[in-house]
């Protein structure tokens, strides 16, 4: 994708990765809008960075997003670029019974959001010279991780979504990446200083670097191995990152 002169939304782009996606697009001289559910920290990022706007909603709310899609189209009629960042990883217990809120909130987020934002802002989007729909995904996608297995498969779902919205788009203006990262140490969860978490700052440069030529995914080095995993020896895989983290279990939990 170019990496310049686009006008790019944001979700989540409040922390973590979404942020530092957000300053890093932002540098390179292209109009960033960011999205995120709280007013005060849309306000820390924008004063931050003279230049980026902000819009407040939640991104599991049908209602708020399409109030917030149409705004962008109005606002910003050179919109190109999309990236589905917003997510939630909240731990679960497959042994257990389901916590039925919020599995549903994770959904919401997690696959319908991204999808309803996508089908929001897609004719939109057909109508410029070059667009871009960047879906982030994770690892996990391919390798799940137990103790937060609904999340693991919000994120392949997304990266299945990913494939057939690819396919579904070719021969048109607009391109489909997936970003899947690695375990990298923000606030997602909580930042934890673990040194088995790839840090944010080398993180965002690698993907940026990658997204200059990517054709499909951006899967840093760090997150090679797991994504490499997937197939018909992936069990192995699974149960030896799996026994990682329960015999060194992430700080506080």
């Amino acid at each position: 994708m170019k990496m310049s002169g686009n006008t790019i939304f944001i979700t989540g782009a409040t922390s973590g990765i979404g942020r530092a996606l957000a300053e890093a697009f932002h540098a390179r001289g292209n109009k960033v809008i960011i999205g995120g559910r709280r007013r005060s920290l849309l306000d820390e990022v924008t004063k931050a960075n003279p230049g980026i706007d902000a819009v407040e909603f939640d991104v599991s709310d049908p209602d708020q997003i399409a109030r917030v899609t149409t705004h962008l189209i109005a606002t910003y009629p050179a919109l190109n670029v999309v990236i589905n960042n917003a997510g939630i990883m909240p731990f679960d217990d497959v042994t257990g019974p389901l916590d039925d809120a919020q599995a549903v909130h994770l959904i919401n987020t997690n696959l319908l959001g991204p999808v309803r934002i996508s089908g929001a802002l897609i004719g939109h989007l057909k109508q410029q010279p070059e667009a871009v729909i960047i879906n982030n995904s994770s690892v996990v996608a391919y390798i799940p991780m137990s103790m937060a297995a609904l999340y693991s498969a919000t994120k392949a779902a997304i990266h299945s979504y990913s494939l057939s919205q690819r396919f579904a788009l070719r021969g048109t203006n607009v391109q489909v990446l997936e970003i899947a990262p690695p375990w990298v140490d923000t606030d997602l969860v909580y930042k934890s200083g673990d040194a088995r978490a790839m840090q944010l700052e080398p993180f965002i440069a690698e993907t940026m670097a990658l997204l200059e030529t990517a054709t499909t995914e951006v899967v840093v080095e760090a997150g090679r191995q797991l994504r490499d995993g997937a197939g018909p020896n992936e069990h192995a895989v699974v149960d030896y990152l799996n026994r990682m983290i329960v015999d060194n279990p992430l700080p506080g939990v």
